[in-house]
């Protein structure tokens, strides 16, 4: 009988390994703490606070894509029509250091490559609220309370 091969896969039904999540937060902390201590010499990174919300790696551990918020006085994160902000161009061009450093703080067999993508979750959570402080929706949401109460 032919033993049925298992393949797991990050965007499969069976979401990410143990394995790729430990990995995961393991990067994360590093490079939170790589960002605010090490300085990376580009002007649009000067003065401004980034924040990885999250880590997902590759099966096999080599690839990690890092999701970042930038916070800042007067600075645009969000992507416009298409380009990629200032702040997650200047983090893609410095991947390269930033894995170096990464690779002498964590204990991995392999260093995985870095790609930074803006953390759109925060804009999503930000649209919810504002739809559900909608006066309408607000009176729908009263409205199937008190017939629940019934």
């Amino acid at each position: 009988m032919a033993r049925k091969q298992h393949t797991r896969n990050a965007s499969g039904p069976q979401g990410p390994s143990q394995r790729q999540l430990r990995a995961g937060e393991l990067i994360r902390h590093a490079l939170v703490d790589i960002l605010r201590e090490e300085e990376i010499h580009d002007e649009a990174l000067h003065g401004v606070s980034v924040t990885v919300t999250e880590v997902r790696l590759s099966p096999d551990l080599k690839h990690a894509t890092c999701f970042v918020e930038p916070l800042g006085a007067g600075v645009e994160a969000a992507p416009t029509a298409g380009h990629e902000s200032e702040i997650i161009k200047a983090l893609n061009a410095h991947a390269k250091f930033l894995r170096g450093v990464l690779g002498r703080r964590i204990d991995m067999k392999f260093t995985p490559d870095l790609r930074f993508r803006h953390d759109e979750s925060f804009d999503a959570a930000t649209h919810i609220d504002r739809l559900l402080d909608d006066p309408r929706v607000r009176a729908d949401l009263e409205r199937s309370d008190d017939q629940g109460e019934d």
